[in-house]
């Protein structure tokens, strides 16, 4: 992939969780709620103030994040599933998730 988001926007791509199950009853894909976590794969080069100065983004490439359960606009690259979003859009930074996996 060689695509690289504008300004404070970050490219994410959802963790897909383990099969679910209610009380012993598993559910279906169908049914399943979309996981509201991902990993950073690309990020822009932050948001320009109004004095011309840039201001780096928080997150970086290969952060574990969570976000809403609507941010970011679905999008295919290569046929994989991503979600573009900006920054302001992260709920939180998972962190030592890349220690334990």
């Amino acid at each position: 992939m060689n695509v690289r988001p504008l300004h404070d926007r970050i490219i994410v791509q959802r963790i897909e969780e383990g099969e679910q199950k209610i009380g012993g009853i598993i559910i279906p894909d169908t049914a399943k709620e979309k996981p509201q976590q991902g990993k950073v794969i690309a990020v822009g080069a932050g948001k320009t103030k109004d004095d011309g100065k840039r201001v780096p983004l928080d997150v970086q490439a290969g952060d574990t994040i969570l976000f809403g359960k609507y941010s970011g606009q679905e999008i295919k690259i290569d046929g994989e599933e991503y979600l573009i979003m900006r920054e302001d859009e992260v709920l939180a930074v998972i962190e030592g998730s890349a220690k334990k996996k």
